[in-house]
């Protein structure tokens, strides 16, 4: 099969990978189509050492599934953490942290810059029939973005800022105005300022934030700059919650976090079906936000495209 190859930071185009072959309780899934996030031009730069097939935004076609047949024919996402399910973590309910997963397209498994990819039938979800392919795409990072009102209660009375509009970015402020919370983002590019009036999301500039003066900052900008502007614009006793995958090491004022009481908490993965009502029902659009589609061949430019700052979602057709 036609695949996007990762090695030594380098991405090519294959076309003699073998099809791969599902594992007892897998699916083997055609690809419709694949989005490149942020995640994606990291593992370029060498985040997790990753060599493979990268992406793991997908939405596809089963074509296989010889352990439950049933699924066969239907469109589905997947979640991309592929746990072992009889460890300690499993069994205390945390596959998402299993020591002996895998994650699609970016630990142990290829992704989905493929024609085909395989994964767990427990992982998959169906796409209702209203939601076309290239909203369906829009579904990891929608459940990552909802994964913050997971882990932190976003009350309506909260002061909330978001640091970065960009991909993810965009998504989150648009799950975060479903609080009601009094939401202001950080965005330095017109287009995503733009993006952020359309959905009543006020931008604000980084030089004006006051310090301290936010209960909750959500850091999507993926920058250590990005960091130290979330560390100022929250009060004491606040949240940071890190929305960002960093290639390399964020240093900061540990002691000021003490002092302070900062509560900071690392999030990413979040729940699939919450992410496919809210498509289902248009309560969140994410159209405005592709940028571009390529063929899978032209892969490595869309990889390019997709490093423009500034570029919002690149989609990859196979």
């Amino acid at each position: 099969m036609r695949a996007l190859w990762l090695e030594n930071g380098q991405l090519t185009l294959r076309r003699d990978l073998p099809v791969p072959v599902p594992a007892p309780g897998e699916a083997l899934v055609r690809v419709r189509a694949a989005g490149i996030c942020a995640t994606d031009l990291e593992l370029v730069k060498g985040y997790a050492s990753f060599i493979g097939v990268p992406s793991h935004e997908f939405v596809g076609e089963v074509v296989e599934a010889p352990d439950d047949p049933s699924w066969e024919g239907q469109r589905v996402v997947g979640e991309i953490n592929a746990a072992c399910g009889v460890c300690e973590t499993c069994r205390a309910g945390r596959p998402g942290h299993c020591p002996r997963r895998t994650v699609l397209g970016i630990v142990g498994r290829n992704g989905a810059l493929a024609e085909y990819l395989t994964l767990p039938v427990e992982n998959l979800r169906r796409v209702p029939e209203a939601v076309p392919d290239d909203v369906a795409v829009f579904c990891e990072p929608l459940a990552a973005a909802l994964e913050v009102g997971e882990q932190v209660h976003v009350r309506s009375t909260d002061r909330v800022l978001l640091v970065g509009a960009g991909r993810l970015g965009q998504l989150l402020a648009r799950t975060l105005r479903l609080t009601g919370c009094d939401l202001a983002a950080v965005e330095r590019t017109e287009r995503g300022r733009a993006l952020l009036e359309q959905v009543g999301v006020p931008w604000i500039e980084g030089d004006s934030v006051v310090p301290g003066s936010f209960d909750v900052v959500v850091e999507a900008s993926g920058s250590p700059a990005g960091f130290d502007l979330a560390r100022r614009a929250v009060r004491p006793r606040g949240t940071i919650v890190l929305k960002s995958t960093y290639a390399g090491r964020l240093e900061l004022d540990a002691s000021s976090l003490v002092v302070d009481e900062v509560t900071i908490v690392g999030s990413r993965c979040g729940p699939f079906e919450p992410a496919l009502r809210l498509l289902e029902r248009g309560l969140v659009d994410p159209m405005p936000l592709i940028e571009a589609r390529y063929p899978l061949d032209s892969g490595v430019e869309a990889f390019a495209h997709a490093a423009r700052p500034g570029a919002l979602k690149v989609i990859v057709r196979p």
